[in-house]
């Protein structure tokens, strides 16, 4: 079953995400808050997939939520739900391990090409691990498995959220390849992706904090300035 909690405060809009997430075949839980979330993450013994996050919540906030599912777990997909002026709040998001955002209005079909992108790079990852794939990429300290879904660096594993694991993948595929931002953004959440490829620096910095000796001089994500960035071993 494709499972998603949704926490959205507002009953209008939660009902509306959850009738087009069952009407996309999708199987949905709710909660009104933060608090009750976490709740059902914890004791109601789902294995969800995705989820679905409000930043501005009472009590506990969406930005808190997604920090401690993905203290929980590197697995689940998380998407957070925005207003337009909450630009630093998407960037805070990102960096506590969300894989995307969407500001608010959005569209019923928008909705659900999100959810699915985000679902099917969830589900390719499951499957590796189901499967018990053997394939590995060794790229001097570094050694990334696309089994376990795992980054080694000089032995000690690097915690990837999906995003994450996805970047790595590409460069690891395309060493010393400059790769435009647009490449990148395509890559990692698809087609269904509306081009805003700010949410590429975003990552590619947070990537940078858990890879490189110094973040302030980086000697394998180099910036292609004006255009993108490549992976240098």
């Amino acid at each position: 079953m494709k499972r998603i909690i949704v926490a959205e405060d507002e009953l209008a809009i939660r009902e509306f995400i959850v009738l087009n997430l069952e009407r996309a075949g999708y199987n949905v839980t709710e909660a009104d808050d933060g608090v009750v979330a976490l709740h059902k993450y914890e004791n109601e013994n789902e294995d969800f997939d995705i989820a679905i996050l409000d930043i501005m919540m009472p009590g506990l906030d969406g930005l808190a939520v997604c920090k401690e599912l993905r203290k929980k777990s590197s697995e689940i997909g998380i998407i957070l739900l925005t207003a337009k002026t909450q630009e630093m709040d998407k960037i805070s998001g990102l960096m506590f391990g969300a894989d995307d955002y969407m500001t608010k209005p959005f569209s019923p079909s928008e909705l659900v090409a999100r959810v699915d992108a985000l679902y099917r790079r969830v589900a390719i990852a499951q499957m590796r691990a189901e499967n018990n794939f053997k394939e590995e990429i060794s790229l001097g300290e570094f050694k990334l498995n696309l089994r376990s879904h795992t980054l080694l660096k000089k032995g000690e594993i690097i915690d990837l959220t999906h995003v994450e694991f996805r970047m790595i993948e590409f460069f690891f595929s395309n060493v010393g390849a400059a790769l435009s931002r647009s490449e990148i953004s395509q890559h990692v959440w698809g087609q269904t992706r509306l081009g805003d490829e700010k949410i590429v620096d975003v990552n590619i910095r947070r990537l940078r904090m858990k890879i490189e000796d110094d973040p302030s001089k980086c000697k394998h994500i180099i910036t292609v300035w004006g255009f993108g960035y490549k992976w240098m071993n």
